[in-house]
């Protein structure tokens, strides 16, 4: 890797930023990234002269930095970002994982995928253009998917002769919008990804901007990782049962602590079932342990021989959610084909997948303005709506606003295997408003 101006991060004692891009078409996302990985020097020397040789071929003076991230052929041919690009880098203050992701309308999904995990979201507007309906959209999903960071990157300054009102208009906007969706903090920074301004150095031509650069931002914004500060939840990967003549009785419970901490001896409950036990013992990497934290993946081993399977969840007796059959939601539609009122799904959640059908879809959200359009009968593609759906078996699901990794779930089509939306439990933007319970009839045995 090329030498850098600062020395390297210690990997075991700097803090990890997951962040995502988002923006419109053509608002240069890649070339930001690509901007941020060249400055910061974390690309390879064969990386950067590979960019170099193809600029070379399509007769531009300078590398074009935004084939640092677009990966796939289609992608530098028609000079789009297609899929989410993952790149890992390091500073000497931080760690980061970087989703850049497309800013087409039919690829707001891949938005989705990419911001779901994100501690923070860097949305870009081109200064020419401002604020558009696709900003808006990735504004809602940053909101919707309980993004607690986004930085704002008001982008091509240079083409609008670095005039700090054409920023403020922008900004004010934005915040507007973004502060009524309920993002709890935004930053707005004026940046030319092209030339540099405000990337990793700050702008000579934006003495007027007082503001941190982008990495400056990054590698201070305060994030936390805890995930032990919630209540415990362990969904079931995997039941170990060696039967082996060296452990002949072993009945282990194997999957990935989701939130929270878990102890021996501690009382826990079994859902959906309701059964409860004692924590006899952890087996983590090999070893006995007494306490366990999330993200740990460990073995569970319990007081009581009860029926437990994949997509069971244990949690603390005296923190266990409430299991349901009927799921309210935001959702946002990434499939082509429509989601409507009455069709038969299959719902996904942590490692538990069940039987559903969409009962009620209350409102859909209007980007505009966010009102609520009611009862639209169907969301398509991209669409942001509140859905009501039954499901066969019953759920322990949290709050989203709770948890990100226990109150989210996914719809997919039973013929196929095609995912339609991506769900969030709870309250998000709006209400659920008081409807008849109208429950869509059923010749196939899908109605619970």
């Amino acid at each position: 890797m090329t030498a850098t101006t600062e020395p390297l991060a210690d990997l075991s004692t700097t803090t990890l930023l997951r962040f995502a891009t988002a923006g419109s078409v053509d608002d240069g996302k890649s070339t930001l990234v690509g901007r941020l990985l060249h400055d910061s020097k974390s690309i390879l020397t064969d990386q950067l002269e590979a960019v170099e040789a193809v600029s070379a071929q399509r007769g531009q003076d300078t590398p074009d930095l935004a084939l640092l991230t677009d990966g796939l052929r289609a992608e530098r041919e028609q000079g789009i970002t297609i899929d989410v690009a993952y790149r890992y880098f390091a500073t000497a203050r931080r760690r980061f994982i970087l989703a850049d992701t497309p800013g087409h309308v039919q690829y707001t999904r891949n938005m989705v995928t990419g911001a779901s995990t994100a501690d923070l979201a860097v949305v870009l507007v081109d200064a020419r253009n401002g604020v558009i309906e696709q900003t808006r959209r990735h504004a809602a999903v940053a909101a919707l998917l309980r993004v607690p960071h986004v930085v704002l990157a008001v982008n091509k300054m240079d083409l609008v002769g670095y005039e700090e009102k054409v920023f403020a208009a922008i900004a004010e906007e934005f915040t507007a919008y973004a502060s009524d969706l309920g993002v709890p903090e935004i930053t707005a920074i004026p940046i030319s990804a092209l030339a540099g301004d405000n990337v990793v150095e700050p702008s000579a031509n934006m003495d007027w901007y007082g503001g941190p650069t982008v990495l400056e931002h990054l590698e201070t914004v305060p994030v936390s990782h805890d995930l032990t500060a919630c209540p415990a939840r362990f969904p079931v990967q995997y039941v170990i049962r060696p039967q082996s003549a060296e452990h002949p009785d072993y009945r282990g419970y194997a999957g990935q602590i989701a939130s929270g901490v878990l102890r021996v001896g501690e009382a826990v409950t079994v859902l959906p079932s309701g059964r409860t036990s004692t924590i006899e013992g952890i087996d983590a990497l090999g070893e006995s342990v007494d306490i366990a934290w999330a993200p740990q993946s460990v073995t569970l081993r319990l007081a009581d021989d009860i029926d437990i399977s994949r997509g069971d969840l244990i949690a603390p007796s005296a923190s266990a959610p409430a299991p349901t059959q009927d799921v309210e939601a935001t959702v946002c539609h990434v499939a082509d084909q429509p989601l409507a009122v009455g069709a038969r799904v299959l719902l996904k959640h942590t490692t538990r997948t069940v039987k559903a059908i969409v009962k009620e879809i209350p409102s859909r959200l209007t980007l505009d303005d966010l009102s609520q359009h009611p009862e639209p009968g169907q969301l398509v593609t991209n669409d942001i709506g509140r859905v009501v759906v039954r499901t066969a078996e019953p759920l322990a699901l949290d709050a989203y606003a709770d948890s990100r990794r226990t109150g989210s779930f996914l719809l997919i089509d039973p013929a196929d295997g095609t995912t339609l939306a991506a769900g969030m439990a709870g309250a998000a933007f709006a209400s659920r408003p008081e409807t008849a319970d109208q429950a869509p009839t059923d010749e196939e045995g899908w109605d619970f």
